[in-house]
């Protein structure tokens, strides 16, 4: 009776992969229209990305509409949001999203579906966990890495700008004069803010935007400075070069905790498998060399 199911249910797999191998070739014979910011992250993202990446692109950018749809407003909104926060890594657009969505997605039910015909429960559970993460994986460590790097860059920048600012240079000409001589994530918003104030965006309403762009406390602190600063009237050399001592600060303490926090893992890791182990090699070079005979011992 098992074997009449297993080979029940092998047969509807072949039958399914049969019939969507019909329907992948009849959607890719077919004329789809292309989402716009889709296209162009396809057009200009070989470049960027790797072969496996864009072929991946290119094998769900069909399905992305309908990911879209299931998603909801809200949760596009939402996701969009955290992309911007990630800094659009290898050029991601939330239409890329959703087509990685939908190539993992398949794949781990696929791949799911394998597993439990065997019996592997562990590994149906893994490919599926791999299915329903793999797209937001990739966002999740490049929002955290870009929030280091600005973390890093921000005290310096803030000094230099205090600089120029001192020197007589307005504000927005300082800003950036500074920006060209940096690169990275930082350069890449203040570019982005800069723009928005060159098209008639609002200064207060274009760092506003800067701080919902970024999840680093710095850049909130930093926000926060220019705008009490400016409605207060006060230097903005002052409140920069005391910003950027402040973060320094800020920085300084956070790197303390972290080294509080990681003397106990040392401790525990040492007492859980260094320990024990160093303690069997001495006791088995002592027993080894003291010349003891087994054969007495086991009585043979």
């Amino acid at each position: 009776m098992a074997t009449t199911q297993v080979a029940l249910l092998l047969a509807a797999l072949a039958a399914l992969a049969v019939f969507g191998a019909a329907v992948g070739i009849r959607m890719y014979r077919a004329e789809a229209k292309v989402p716009s910011d889709l296209a162009l992250a396809l057009e200009v993202g070989a470049t960027r990305v790797s072969v496996a990446g864009s072929a991946v692109d290119r094998l769900g950018m069909r399905f992305a509409p309908l990911v879209l749809r299931l998603m909801g407003r809200r949760r596009v909104a939402a996701k969009r949001r955290k992309i911007d926060m990630a800094g659009n890594p290898d050029g991601l657009t939330i239409d890329r999203y959703a087509a990685r969505r939908a190539v993992y997605g398949a794949f781990g039910v696929l791949m799911a579906l394998i597993f439990l015909t065997n019996g592997a429960l562990l590994l149906a559970l893994l490919t599926l966990a791999f299915g329903a993460l793999a797209a937001d994986a990739h966002i999740w460590q490049a929002t955290r890495e870009r929030k280091e790097v600005i973390d890093r860059t921000l005290p310096d920048f803030l000094d230099v700008l205090a600089v120029v600012v001192s020197a007589g240079l307005g504000f927005r000409q300082a800003l950036d004069r500074v920006a060209e001589r940096y690169e990275g994530p930082w350069s890449d918003e203040l570019r982005i803010t800069l723009r928005q104030m060159d098209m008639g965006v609002p200064r207060r309403q274009a760092f506003a935007d800067l701080r919902r762009r970024n999840a680093s406390e710095q850049v909130a602190q930093f926000v926060s400075a220019l705008q009490q600063g400016e409605e207060l009237g006060a230097p903005i050399a002052d409140t920069l070069i005391q910003l950027a001592t402040d973060m320094r600060r800020t920085d300084a303490q956070n790197s303390r905790r972290r080294a509080a926090k990681t003397i106990p893992k040392a401790t525990m890791v040492t007492l859980v498998f260094m320990l024990p182990a160093t303690m069997i090699l001495i006791a088995t070079g002592m027993f080894l060399g003291s010349g003891t005979d087994f054969t007495s011992i086991l009585g043979r």
